[in-house]
């Protein structure tokens, strides 16, 4: 039999008479019936006095074990004894129950703690890392507009502190013009449900900027956004680059279009010319050549040597004056001919020029060779052109060879396919090689060879004018050798190596 405190004293008493220890159900009680109220209730309402000074956690653990001594009347069976179970007997209980939740709230505690520690660190991280940029972050709700984040570049651009900002919506930061179109622009964040780029303008500083914003929508645990997170970049400079850039070019297509036209006049003026030269300029030219001719046959005997010296000289003057202007005709056509490409036979045209060449000059024998199968894509009266002009040059300048040979062909360097013509006729000093393909320069006298300095001009032009480039090579006494092609990547002022298979003397 335990004993039970006493109200109000520090003594013992044993219950009263009669009455069924705290937790014992009455002998007697049949099995089925009724429980009776326990007599033990002031002792329980005494015990609980005495968890008043725990922790909720601690007085809600030790209720719900004192509740428990509230245990309703059991039913012993016939000829079975029931043994009294005195509240006493439960307090070694109790207390070990009371440490083990003491212990499990303390452990509790600690762990909320370290993670309110660790969600505070991770927080100022996350904090450090947008503040140290130049972008503009900000995270704002999607319900009602009010900003959640900004870092440091908002702050400092918009002058508002975010400890102020956080409970502001844009309608108190911005303009209401601005703020209607960043909330509208917010809102399609939301119902896009993804990533989506804008082009935003804020006043900062008195001054218009312009912002790249890169927004997507923060999710919930349910998957729902319940707010618009942005990344704006300033790319006010790089639109005024472009605007710049833009001027530009209005202002470059309009000194183009000013540029066409003055050479388009230009070339009316320059066929204007032409159709001088052509026409009124041979006209007197073709009176003096007939007189000279009708003096040397009719007034032959009357004209002493010298008279019909003179006459010889007009004569030849006069068609070296006619020569003069039909490549001064050549070369205006290969600048202003339109060009119409087409596969041109190469060793076709090279060998009708040498024949030409040959009828003019029956008097000579000239051992030629021309390469088979040479081809090439252009404009085949401009190609022709360039030819005879190069083949005229290597059929005079190897005139005082008792072995002239011409030779026309085909190297490859790198992956570029070239073309050359090569004679061994006088050659030239390589130190004047930058005048060869200027109009009238000329490397030799006319009392050594005829010419009127304008043929490698016209090659150059009609070349030039394929996107080819042209080179030349040569040596005194020993010939020359130009190499070109009509379509090329290299520079213009690069020049064609001398293929090493036909350098020195073509024996």
């Amino acid at each position: 039999m335990s004993t039970v405190p006493t109200a109000g004293t520090g003594q013992e008493s044993a219950p009263p008479a009669g009455a069924s220890p705290p937790g014992a159900a009455p002998l007697g009680e049949t099995h089925g019936t009724a429980a009776s109220p326990r007599p033990g209730g002031r002792w329980l309402t005494r015990w609980s006095a005495r968890v008043d000074g725990l922790t909720v956690l601690h007085r809600a653990f030790a209720a719900a074990l004192l509740a428990t001594l509230a245990v309703p009347a059991v039913s012993v069976p016939a000829g079975h004894r029931a043994v009294a179970v005195t509240a006493s007997a439960f307090l070694p209980i109790l207390a070990g129950l009371a440490v083990l939740a003491h212990r499990v709230a303390v452990r509790q505690a600690g762990a909320r703690r370290d993670a309110e520690q660790e969600a505070a660190a991770s927080h100022n991280q996350l904090q450090d890392l947008i503040d140290n940029t130049s972008a503009v972050i900000y995270m704002k709700r999607i319900d009602n507009g009010q900003y959640v984040l900004v870092n440091g570049e908002w702050e400092r651009l918009f002058g508002v502190d975010r400890g102020r900002v956080i409970s502001l919506t844009d309608q108190e930061v911005f303009p209401p013009a601005l703020a209607e179109q960043l909330r509208a622009n917010d809102l399609g964040v939301a119902k896009a449900g993804g990533t989506v780029q804008y082009e935003e303008t804020a006043e900062v500083d008195a001054e218009i900027r312009t912002y790249i914003s890169v927004k997507f929508p923060v999710k919930d645990s349910a998957g729902q956004p319940y707010a618009v997170c942005g990344i704006s970049t300033d790319i006010t400079e790089r639109k005024q680059a472009e605007e710049e850039v833009r001027q530009l070019n209005a202002h470059l297509e309009t000194r183009v279009r000013e540029r066409t036209a003055e050479l388009e006049a230009s070339t009316r003026e320059l066929d204007a010319f032409a159709y001088s030269v052509s026409h009124d300029l041979r006209a007197p030219l073709r009176s003096l050549h007939g007189f000279s001719d009708a003096l040397l046959e009719d007034y032959i005997d009357v004209l002493d040597e010298e008279g019909r010296d003179y006459l010889r000289r007009i004569q030849h003057n006069v068609q070296r004056m006619g020569r003069m202007i039909d490549d001064l005709l050549n070369l205006s056509r290969a600048t202003r001919a339109e060009i119409v490409r087409e596969t041109v036979d190469l060793s076709g045209i090279a060998g009708e020029v040498l024949a030409e060449l040959a009828a003019a000059d029956p008097g000579r024998t000239v051992t030629t060779r021309i390469a088979d199968d040479l081809r090439a894509y252009g404009d085949p009266q401009l190609i022709r052109m360039a030819l005879h002009n190069l083949l005229a040059n290597a059929w005079k300048f190897s005139s005082k060879r008792a072995d002239p040979v011409i030779e026309v062909g085909r190297v490859t360097h790198g992956t570029e396919e070239l073309y050359f013509v090569r004679d061994n006729g006088a050659g030239f000093d390589m130190q004047y090689a930058g005048k060869l393909f200027n109009a009238f320069q000329r490397l030799h006298p006319v009392a050594e060879f005829e010419g009127t300095g304008i043929g490698l001009a016209i090659v150059a032009r009609v070349i030039r004018r394929h996107g080819g480039t042209i080179s030349a090579h040569a040596e005194i006494g020993n010939g020359a050798t130009f190499t070109f092609n009509l379509t090329s990547t290299a520079r213009d002022d690069t020049p064609h190596p001398a293929p090493a298979a036909l350098e020195g003397t073509i024996a």
